[in-house]
């Protein structure tokens, strides 16, 4: 179902907004629309992602990381 959407833009943006749509050969319904539809999608792959994320950085990594050893125990001779 689609449903109709009213802005309010500047002239100048709208003007704007016209050419780039004109030199895509696009409407500037589809124009928005998509960039719209691109917004939404992003967030909804970040919301997914988020969880993911702070469950490994609780789980942390194994670096498999020694410390060195004493600057004395470097420099025996």
């Amino acid at each position: 179902m689609k449903t109709n959407v009213t802005l309010t833009l500047d002239a100048d943006l709208l003007h704007e907004l016209r050419v780039v749509a004109a030199e895509e050969g696009r409407s500037i319904t589809a124009l928005l629309t998509d960039h719209l539809a691109a917004i939404v999608c992003e967030r909804q792959r970040f919301d997914k992602a988020r969880p993911r994320a702070l469950a490994r950085l609780r789980e942390g990594l194994d670096l498999q990381w020694t410390p060195l050893k004493s600057r004395d125990r470097l420099h025996e001779r």
